[in-house]
């Protein structure tokens, strides 16, 4: 592999036109593609099979009227509360809003909530109608009764008397006809009354169904009307999304505040904010910084752009294929312009070290290639194989997000081995400041610089960082293996959901729609749960109606269930569909504990009733989410550190440096997520990380941050370990080439990290606030990592461990393909290495 890359390294230096051309014309085909067959983006996490896309898929086929996307709009009056003047202005903006062709229909909270008032006053005179008829019917019988004795009475006076039939008949026949008529027309009352009470009952059941929900607050000060569109939510437009708010914001001239729920405000159609260039920002100082000179700097930070425009670029050209949601794109976009600069730096870095060292500028760029280029393509490897691996869990959206993320890593190392070569051609000794080469052209000149370079190399790597850890390695592996233990304390309480409008920034739209709902009609307004019946056939409207809410008494008989409404039932009376509302948020535990409960009914409502019962909706479906994320979880670990075992014995033929390796990702692991459940879930630090309501995380955050972390964690140790490697291999001891391959790798390490951190912390504010835990957990995570595991437990424990280090059975070294990570075919066939250099 180091030979191929060096062959590759210098083709591209020598072709360099030919590499650059290439390269551009593939940004601008990739470009044009994505312009042209580019789809929307969503943040619909379906699972396909689950009970919630189940339900969902036979709501829109039974009952197409209410299986659209829906929001609310909550509307805010001033201090004295709704006027005649605010109702109006609020009626007329959903008039307004139902005019648009996206929408399918409005809900006018004011008329509804008079509905509901009126409900209760009809009741009251229903029953006061009811005891009148009664009465009525009463006073008939008992008048009915004593024309029956009466009649009975002459009757058996005129038999006494001796009267024939005929006579009787002729005397007391018009009696008894109308006392028959009569006993009629009270069975006929007593039929109506009964069908009145039954009515009324019904009437009851459901003011009793509707009593919990609110439509205006009771204080008169919030409205909460429900838009109704033809498509999915995330099928709308940015400009759709606009004109909504547009038109809900026109009742401010009557005082009113209009605030959109988290539905409709969401614009997922950009990708860059302020903060995510702020990182980037941060990462161009630090090369400034390390490299010197401005062309220099711009190098690796031009690769990663390029890099990341081809990758993303792809990623947005597919998009139109295939479903995608909106972290897709901003996953390969983080990840893109991470590894790009690292990648393009550590070949950077070392073409500078050979060139100040006196190498041939072609040569230089071939070595480079051939050696920190051979790093970089089995540390990109990793990072590729630990996402790709995200299709194993049989997620569709998760399979688009890891391949999306892999293609865009994948890229990255591609330009690095081969633009990073030509750009370093066309630069030449400008990668170097003059005054670097004047003081470097001065040392050369000096005689016998190389022993005393090496003399020089060794003595070094006993101070710094590097020579207090190997100094006191038991101190420093102690201290590192209790601090990242301490951190991971909290992941132990780890919850996990999709977020809701509470996890919005506090000045946003819909974090104020969030909680003015949940402060004036309860937190479960802002996620009802969708309940879907399967009714037997031949059903009345009457028994259809009863058996309504039957299932409803049953729902809102669960633990936590604040109301459970009947709201649609299909034509034929085979599908009816039911609004739960839970008494806490979408993303609390007991609204999960909820789902699962009224699952739980469906045996018992099945046996009792013989309907079929599922849960559908965006509360459902994001339970269901968690639960197949976490069930995922333990088979994608395994498979992707066991990939990654194999891919880390091939490149450091040692048994004991791939258990190193994941043993510490799995320490910075544990403590990422501890971070992660302190600042998010808990709220710790909160003003600063912008976290205004605590709650549940990310539900798909510690799937991604496994693989992420795990490729950039072997990125670091394949930087470390290689430098350490390439120094025992050319014959110093092995505690000694701990010190010396950590000095040679420290720095651009360092520098790789901190820019990595940098990117990764400009997404912890983004516009986009699914991705802010994501980016704090990344960074916090790569911090760590580097830090704390690859420049302080792994050398301490390599250093105690000696030659150990680099044990490998006989037998498994015969059979291993030899990678040749260090280089060394390159240094029997191209002469005498550079004095002190290193693979970092």
């Amino acid at each position: 592999m180091a030979l191929l890359l060096y062959r590759l390294g210098k083709f591209s230096y020598r072709r360099r036109w030919l590499v650059i051309s290439l390269w551009l014309a593939v940004l601008v085909a990739v470009g044009g593609s994505a312009a042209a067959f580019h789809g929307t983006l969503s943040n619909n996490f379906q699972i396909p099979g689950t009970e919630t896309q189940r339900i969902a898929d036979k709501l829109k086929q039974d009952l197409p009227a209410a299986s659209g996307g829906s929001a609310t709009i909550v509307f805010e009056a001033p201090d004295g509360g709704f006027t005649a003047g605010s109702r109006a202005a609020v009626t007329d903006a959903l008039k307004k809003l139902q005019a648009l062709p996206e929408v399918r229909g409005t809900v006018d909270p004011f008329a509804t909530q008079a509905q509901v008032d009126q409900a209760g006053k009809a009741i009251t005179d229903g029953e006061q109608q009811l005891a009148a008829g009664q009465a009525q019917l009463d006073a008939s019988r008992a008048q009915l009764e004593a024309g029956k004795a009466q009649l009975a009475a002459a009757e058996e006076q005129l038999t006494s008397a001796g009267a024939p039939a005929a006579v009787v008949e002729a005397q007391l026949g018009q009696q008894k006809a109308a006392l028959a008529a009569g006993q009629a027309k009270l069975d006929a009352g007593a039929q109506e009354l009964q069908a009145n009470k039954a009515k009324l009952e019904l009437g009851k059941r459901q003011a009793q169904a509707a009593s919990a929900i609110r439509f205006v607050s009771a204080d008169n000060k919030a409205a909460v009307a429900q838009v109704q569109f033809n498509t999915s939510i995330n099928g709308l437009a940015p400009s759709v999304r606009k004109q909504v708010q547009e038109i809900a914001h026109e009742t401010s001239s009557a005082g009113v505040k209009a605030f959109a729920s988290k539905e409709i405000t969401e614009d997922i159609s950009a990708l860059f904010g302020t903060a995510e260039i702020v990182g980037i920002a941060v990462a161009a100082l630090v090369l400034i910084l390390m490299l010197g000179t401005l062309i220099a700097a711009g190098l690796p930070l031009l690769m990663a752009i390029i890099g990341v425009g081809v990758g993303v670029g792809i990623t947005f050209a597919l998009s139109g294929l295939f479903d995608m949601s909106s972290i897709s794109p901003m996953l390969a976009l983080m990840l893109g312009l991470a590894v790009g600069i690292d990648y393009s730096l550590f070949i950077v870095n070392r073409h500078r070290t050979q060139l100040l060292g006196g190498m041939d500028p072609e040569e230089s760029v071939a070595r480079a290639n051939g050696t920190s280029g051979n790093a970089v393509v089995f540390a990109g490897l990793t990072v590729i194989i630990a996402l790709a691996a995200l299709v194993v869990p049989g997620l569709p959206f998760l399979t688009v997000m890891g391949l999306a993320a892999a293609g865009t890593v994948a890229v990255a190392v591609l330009v690095a081995i081969t633009l990073t070569p030509a750009m370093l051609s066309l630069i030449g000794r400008r990668i170097i400041s003059r005054r670097a080469w004047a003081k470097s052209e001065a040392h050369n000149a000096e005689p016998g610089h190389e022993a005393a370079d090496l003399a020089t190399d060794r003595e070094r790597s006993t101070h710094g960082w590097g020579g207090l850890v190997t100094k006191h390695p038991w101190i420093a592996l102690v201290a590192g293996v209790l601090l990242l233990g301490t951190l991971a304390l909290p992941a132990i309480q780890l919850q996990l959901a999709l977020p809701d409008g509470g996890s919005e920034p506090v000045e946003s739209e819909a974090y104020q729609a969030y909680d003015l709902t949940a402060r004036s009609f309860g937190e479960g307004v802002t996620g009802p749960i969708v309940a879907v019946g399967e009714f037997p056939a031949n059903l009345d409207a009457a028994q259809a109606q009863k058996l309504q809410y039957d299932i409803a008494d049953k729902l809102r008989a669960v633990d936590n269930v604040v109301a459970a409404v009947p709201v649609a039932l299909s034509e034929d009376r085979r599908t009816a569909v039911f609004q739960v509302i839970p008494k806490e948020g979408p993303a609390s535990a007991s609204t999960v504990k909820v789902v699962a409960e009224l699952r739980g009914l469906n045996g018992e409502i099945k046996a009792d009733y013989d309907v079929a019962m599922g849960l559908t909706g965006q509360t459902a479906g994001n339970v269901d989410v968690s639960t197949k994320l976490g069930d995922a979880l333990p088979p994608y670990l395994a498979i992707v550190v066991g990939l990654s075992l194999v891919l880390l014995l091939l490149v450091f033929r040692s048994i004991v440096v791939p258990l190193l390796a994941t043993g510490g990702f799995l320490l910075s692991l544990s403590a990422a997520f501890g971070a992660v459940v302190a600042v998010y879930q808990w709220g710790w630090l909160g003003n600063i990380f912008d976290v205004a309501n605590p709650g549940a995380v990310l539900s798909f955050l510690p799937i991604i941050l496994i693989g992420v972390l795990f490729g950039l964690a072997m990125d670091y140790q394949v930087f470390i370990a290689s430098g350490m490697r390439e120094a025992y291999m050319h014959g110093s001891s092995a505690k000694e080439a701990v010190r010396v391959g950590f000095r040679h790798a420290a720095a651009v390490v360092t520098a790789a990290a901190i820019i990595m951190v940098s990117v990764f912390s400009g997404f912890i504010f983004s516009h986009l606030t699914m991705v802010r835990p994501l980016g704090f957990a990344m960074a916090f995570g790569v911090l760590l990592d580097a830090f704390v595991v690859r420049m302080t437990i792994v050398p301490a424990v390599m250093y105690l461990l000696g030659a150990r280090s680099w044990w490998l059975p006989r037998w498994l070294d015969r059979i291993l393909p030899d990678v040749d990570v260090e280089g060394a075919r390159l240094n029997r066939g191209q002469g005498t290495p550079v004095p002190g250099e290193l693979v970092h």
